[in-house]
């Protein structure tokens, strides 16, 4: 397993993060046990999380995942994990969570109610990657950053992030906290993948220049690219079609952003590079989102332990020239199927 730091911290985390937004909803406890075991065993020592799993979100369940993860945390040496969670962004943003009666914001009350139950449910007194899920359109920037500083100076949190952000928010975030003398956001982990490369439209720019590391979710197109929805029959459970007939709008939207006529052509074309090259679509999905060196792990997520091999094996995979130029052809041909 290769390690990278994160940004400009002391974090040295796997090329390849396990991420739970699962456990608890589609996994059950001991699934999600076998899944973190063996992820440990061979070599992941970074584990994503948030208050807000698992999804799809609901009041009934949020928090459940982190409960999962601390009660396997008990059976391993605490130092020897990176552990990420994330505080859910503002009521203000793309939907209202389903926490604190919908009424989040990205205020210190917020934030700091955040981290109390965070490390309650993980059974830990530290965090070593705290993350903003997503951005406040009104709260003001300087108290967020404050917030999160404070807890640092607590030692209840090594190091923050932002996720779901654009690169006005993160430039400016960051020049808050150089300006006031807070901790900086040392990471920002939005969608990337071979079926959305939007990040290179400005955040590549920032995040090379600024020392700040990309941590890819999704590098499967939430599995499109695997292929499973290119099939005549699509093999179940699949979350898209789960998410299509969902009540709320806002999960039907999401859902045919991944799922749709680009995505699926986009991905027939992936397909075929996949085995004109002889690897599997899921290896070489993920190879892909960690091929670039602003990326320090790129997170993976599997309902069950049977998925997982082919995510660990691009762990060791680098792309050739070959195949990169065969995938850059076709986002050319497709460009941006996700939007």
């Amino acid at each position: 397993m290769e390690y990278r730091y994160i940004g400009k911290s002391g974090l040295r985390v796997s090329v390849i993060a396990l991420g739970t937004m699962t456990f608890g909803s589609m996994t059950d406890k001991k699934e999600a046990f076998r899944i973190m075991d063996k992820a440990y065993d061979n070599g992941i020592n970074f584990f994503d999380t948030a208050e807000l799993y698992p999804v799809p979100p609901d009041s009934k369940y949020a928090g459940l995942t982190e409960k999962i993860i601390g009660e396997w945390l008990k059976t391993k040496p605490r130092e020897s994990i990176i552990l990420a969670s994330k505080v859910a962004g503002a009521s203000s943003g793309w939907f209202i969570p389903p926490i604190r009666y919908g009424l989040t914001a990205m205020d210190k009350f917020h934030i700091k109610k955040a981290i109390e139950g965070s490390l309650k449910r993980l059974n830990t007194d530290y965090i070593d990657l705290y993350q903003q899920h997503w951005p406040d359109t009104i709260v003001p920037k300087e108290v967020t950053m404050e917030a999160f500083d404070e807890l640092v100076k607590e030692g209840k949190v090594r190091y923050i992030g932002t996720s779901n952000d654009t690169a006005w928010g993160l430039t400016k975030s960051n020049e808050i906290a150089r300006f006031k003398g807070y901790a900086r956001f040392e990471s920002i982990q939005n969608n990337f993948s071979i079926l959305n490369p939007r990040f290179f439209d400005s955040l590549e720019e920032v995040c090379r220049n600024e020392q700040v590391s990309l941590l890819p979710y999704s590098p499967l197109g939430g599995g499109i690219l695997s292929g499973k929805y290119n099939q005549k029959e699509i093999q179940q459970p699949a979350r898209f079609l789960e998410y299509l007939k969902h009540p709320v709008k806002r999960v039907r939207v999401h859902a045919k952003k991944f799922y749709n006529e680009k995505t699926l052509k986009a991905t027939e074309k992936f397909l075929e590079i996949a085995k004109k090259y002889q690897i599997h679509p899921v290896t070489l999905a993920i190879a892909y989102s960690k091929q670039f060196d602003f990326v320090a792990s790129t997170i993976i997520g599997v309902r069950n332990l049977n998925q997982l091999k082919p995510h660990l094996d691009a762990a060791n995979l680098k792309l050739n020239r070959e195949i990169m130029k065969d995938i850059v052809k076709l986002q050319k041909e497709i460009p941006y199927p996700m939007g």
